[in-house]
């Protein structure tokens, strides 16, 4: 057995022999104690916490798409305001009955790119001068950081919540309360507040920054792949 150990990772004993994330594999995270890292082979994605993630996601969907049929604005900030309340909603689920799983950590991710980008699409179509940031959002959110967001996959993570196990500045800059509530609420107070295209397309561009900065350290520290055969033979 070959063990790695991650910058930030406190000791974090990781088999890396090439069967390792193999059929049958009980543990690729060997004698370790971390709330999360992940220490079964199977889940379970049928989770209350996946539930609360798709009623908020399609809750959104169906305010936002009231709101581009009736011309109601406050409809779309409805919208947003299911997604932001349900999407602490099924963390805290997810944490409180043990439902902390990768594929509802994957629905997560990707329901919170279609609520978002929903979302900014409908608003710039009603101020067409918040259509710079808005792109520049967009093109951070649902592309790079959604391929940030996933990378916690090549590793035995729960979710993104728990990178600080690999590497913790990147934690920081993207998933701790702060960098969190850059990434999703800020841009859309600024608009609010401000409604200068100018001050949130730096905004944008900052966060976009951080993106990129953040993916560049990541690739530096190297990605692991699993590797072996993917094949589950059934009787």
């Amino acid at each position: 057995m070959t063990t790695t150990a991650n910058p930030g990772s406190a000791g974090l004993a990781i088999d890396a022999r090439p069967d390792a994330w193999g059929a049958g594999a009980e543990a690729a995270v060997l004698a370790c104690d971390h709330h999360g890292c992940v220490h079964t082979a199977a889940e379970n994605v049928i989770t209350l916490a996946n539930a609360v993630t798709l009623t908020r996601t399609v809750g959104c969907l169906v305010a936002v798409t009231w709101s581009i049929a009736t011309g109601q604005v406050w409809l779309l900030f409805l919208g947003l305001g299911v997604h932001w309340l349900g999407d602490v909603a099924d963390g805290i689920v997810a944490r409180s009955r043990n439902e902390e799983t990768r594929a509802g950590a994957v629905l997560d991710i990707v329901s919170d790119r279609l609520c978002i980008a929903l979302y900014y699409v409908s608003y710039g179509h009603l101020h067409h001068s918040m259509l710079v940031p808005i792109a520049v959002f967009l093109f951070q959110f649902m592309v790079l950081d959604a391929h940030l967001s996933l990378t916690f996959l090549n590793w035995p993570l729960r979710s993104l919540n728990y990178f600080n196990l690999v590497d913790r500045t990147i934690y920081q800059w993207n998933w701790s309360t702060i960098g969190k509530a850059f990434n999703s609420g800020a841009l859309v107070i600024l608009m609010l507040t401000t409604r200068s295209p100018l001050a949130c397309a730096i905004f944008a561009i900052a966060i976009a920054a951080v993106k990129v900065a953040s993916l560049v350290r990541l690739h530096r520290v190297g990605v692991p792949s699993p590797v072996g055969c993917a094949a589950v033979v059934r009787p």
